[in-house]
């Protein structure tokens, strides 16, 4: 059995800290802060080896008002960071490469414009560009539009991975932020259909959740992204809620 990379999630819109259930951003929730950028170091404090980082308003509106803390988050630790949110084309890429990002991880682009995808995919390389691959129920879904397409995420991922992408991020959409369990049947049938690197993401609700996921790294998930259960101290991240009580965030 395989060790799985834990990556914290910061979820960002209108330059705060987020709670996002089920795909939708939540504002007002102090106890996740103020400050991204804070959070970042924070996480960094306590070793995180990589984050993972949404920006809702550049999904949504194709804005980059939070395009200054990614950069600041960047700078400030010295671990990678990949980005998602907001990609429409080849343009948008380069500009959030020149951001500090590590990788970028790109979904709703992929089901909208897959010609474009494509261009951004052989501009980067494989290495550098993740395809998310959000399911509601047995569809692929579009976090942007927050509509189901039809499309089979099983078929999908084939036609992705034909395309030359060595690593998915899969999300059950209706696991996220829900701490109920991570969909781990949905990233074991795409892993073994593809034979790709899978990181799952959603769901994650405590320690047992991530045996589960440990238990199936043979299948190619070597990784996992939590958010809401480190924010609320489901799992050990012990200085965020020392600080937390000092009264920092508050």
């Amino acid at each position: 059995m395989n060790k799985i990379l834990i990556i914290p999630s910061i979820d960002i819109q209108n330059r705060k800290t987020v709670r996002v259930i089920q795909g939708i951003p939540e504002l007002n929730c102090m106890d996740y802060g103020d400050d991204p950028v804070e959070m970042a170091m924070l996480f960094r404090a306590e070793n995180a080896k990589c984050l993972h980082i949404v920006d809702f308003n550049s999904a949504a509106e194709h804005s980059n008002k939070n395009f200054d803390i990614i950069k600041n988050i960047c700078k400030s630790v010295i671990i990678p960071v990949q980005l998602g949110g907001g990609i429409r084309t080849l343009d948008d890429a380069k500009e959030v490469f020149e951001l500090g990002i590590y990788r970028l991880v790109i979904g709703s682009l992929a089901l909208t414009n897959f010609l474009e995808f494509e261009n951004i995919l052989n501009y980067f390389g494989p290495l550098k560009i993740i395809a998310a691959l959000d399911v509601m129920g047995d569809e692929m879904y579009i976090r942007s539009e927050q509509k189901k397409t039809g499309i089979s995420p099983f078929e999908f991922a084939k036609r992705l991975a034909r395309i030359g992408i060595n690593r998915f991020v899969v999300s059950d959409i209706k696991t996220t932020g829900m701490m109920s369990g991570p969909n781990i049947k949905l990233s074991k049938t795409i892993g073994e259909i593809t034979k790709l690197k899978i990181t799952l993401a959603n769901g994650i609700g405590g320690y047992q959740d991530l045996i589960d996921v440990q238990n199936a790294t043979d299948y190619g998930i070597d990784s996992v992204i939590i958010g809401r259960a480190l924010y609320e101290n489901k799992l050990s991240c012990q200085k965020i809620w020392r600080i937390a009580e000092s009264g920092i965030f508050n």
